[in-house]
């Protein structure tokens, strides 16, 4: 089987320090990337601990880097120490989001923008501030959501995020096409993380009987899907959604 070779290919991963983020990380880390564990600095310090945590055990291939994915400025900053460190920026993955889940009735509009602005404005931010940075040949790789295909119950915010993640990704498929860089998404399923072990377990049991392997998800599955849209295998592959969910869609 030919393995996935990453060596010396310099990639970011927003809000990489936990769940699918993390487990990304070391995925990229294995196939030889240099990768930059991106987290939004709250003001308990948890998610900079949880980067730092990740990048000591992915050694010295990985660095923690704070930027907050709603604020220009800081990804800006970020960017400029990725290139002052490494000289390039061949790999993104925008994985950072938030859930903050209730019906349409009872949310907030805080409650909504905080989710757009995280999950999709995010996207917008970081791409755009990466298009004319990133190596030409480059990968960029979006997390989406079988939620923003179905539409699930409590998360008209989420999926609404998750859905213009789609249309987003196959517009600068096109834009970013002629310089042979490649822009997909990935839509993950009911994945076991520490967001998917949330869901009230009988909320679960039915949204089971909807997956034909009858199992959830393990975060490995989506990052072997991003790993594999990285590589070389994938240079033809663009503006595509790959949903990963076990076969409750396709």
């Amino acid at each position: 089987m030919r393995k996935i070779d990453l060596t010396n290919k310099v990639a970011l991963v927003t809000g990489g320090g936990q769940g699918l983020g993390a487990v990304t990380c070391k995925a990229l880390v294995e196939a030889g990337a240099n990768v930059i564990i991106n987290y939004f600095d709250d003001e308990k310090g948890i998610n900079k601990q949880r980067a730092e945590e990740t990048a000591q055990e992915l050694g010295n291939s990985a660095v923690p880097m704070k930027a907050n994915v709603r604020n220009i400025d800081e990804i800006e900053e970020m960017l400029n120490s990725i290139l002052s460190k490494y000289g390039k920026i061949d790999i993104v993955i925008n994985n950072a989001g938030i859930v903050r889940d209730k019906t349409l009735k009872k949310m907030s509009t805080e409650e909504w923008q905080q989710v757009i602005d995280t999950n999709l404005t995010g996207v917008f931010n970081v791409c755009r501030s990466v298009v004319e940075k990133i190596s030409d040949g480059g990968r960029i790789v979006n997390l989406s959501s079988i939620s923003g295909i179905l539409g699930f119950f409590g998360q008209s915010n989420y999926a609404a995020s998750k859905a213009g993640v789609i249309g987003f990704t196959k517009v600068l498929s096109r834009e970013l096409g002629r310089k042979g860089i490649t822009v997909n998404a990935v839509a993950p399923g009911v994945i076991l993380t520490e967001m998917g072990k949330s869901i009230p377990e009988e909320v679960r049991d039915e949204m089971l009987k909807n997956i034909p392997l009858n199992k959830f998800g393990d975060p490995e599955d989506i990052a072997n899907t991003i790993l594999f849209l990285c590589s070389d295998m994938a240079k033809y592959i663009t503006s595509q959604v790959i949903n990963v969910n076990g076969g409750w869609i396709g």
